[in-house]
C-alpha cells in the first residue's frame, strides 16, 4: 500500500517562499537590473550605503539621523561616518531642527539631488523595459499583487 503525502497550506506555503526567495535572488543576480545604480556607484566611487541613503532622502526629502539609519538598515554611529563622507562631497548637508536643536535632519544638496534624478531615471527606465515584456493583464497583476502586499507589510 502507497503512502500519500498530504501537505498542509503551512507547507505549501513555505514551498512557495522558498520558490519567491530563489526567484527574487535570480532577479537580484541579474546585472541588467543593477546597471543603472551599479554605474553611477563606479563612476561616483559610492558604496552600497551611499547609494541607499541618496536614493532615500531623494524620495523621502530630509530625514532625521535616527530615522536614515533604520532606512538604509545601518546604526547611527556608522550614518554619522557615512554622512560626514557625504557631507564632505558636497552630496548631503546637515540641518539642525528649528524644534529642537538636539534633532539633526540630513538633506541632499544640489549636486546630491543631479545623482538622486539620474540614478532614479535610470530605475525608472530598467522597470519600464520589464513592464513592457509583460502584457497589460500581467501588470494588472503584478500591480494587485504587490500593492495587496505592501498593505499587509503596512498592517491595512
Amino acid at each position: 500500500m502507497r503512502t500519500v503525502s498530504r501537505r498542509g497550506p503551512e507547507a505549501r506555503t513555505q514551498l512557495d517562499a522558498r520558490r519567491l526567495h530563489g526567484l527574487v535572488l535570480e532577479l537580484m543576480r541579474r546585472r541588467s537590473l543593477r546597471d543603472p545604480i551599479a554605474a553611477t556607484c563606479a563612476e561616483l566611487e559610492l558604496s552600497a550605503p551611499q547609494v541607499h541613503t541618496l536614493l532615500a532622502l531623494g524620495h523621502d526629502d530630509a530625514l532625521a539621523m535616527g530615522d536614515l539609519a533604520r532606512r538604509v538598515g545601518i546604526t547611527e554611529k556608522t550614518a554619522t561616518g557615512l554622512i560626514d563622507r557625504l557631507e564632505r562631497d558636497g552630496l548631503v548637508q546637515r540641518v539642525r531642527d528649528d524644534a529642537d536643536r538636539r534633532v539633526v535632519h540630513v538633506r541632499l544638496t544640489p549636486a546630491g539631488e543631479a545623482i538622486h534624478r539620474r540614478m532614479d531615471a535610470g530605475m525608472l527606465q530598467k522597470l519600464t523595459w520589464l513592464l513592457t515584456r509583460l502584457d497589460a493583464a500581467d501588470r494588472r497583476d503584478l500591480f494587485r499583487i504587490i500593492e495587496k502586499l505592501k498593505g499587509l507589510v503596512d498592517g491595512t
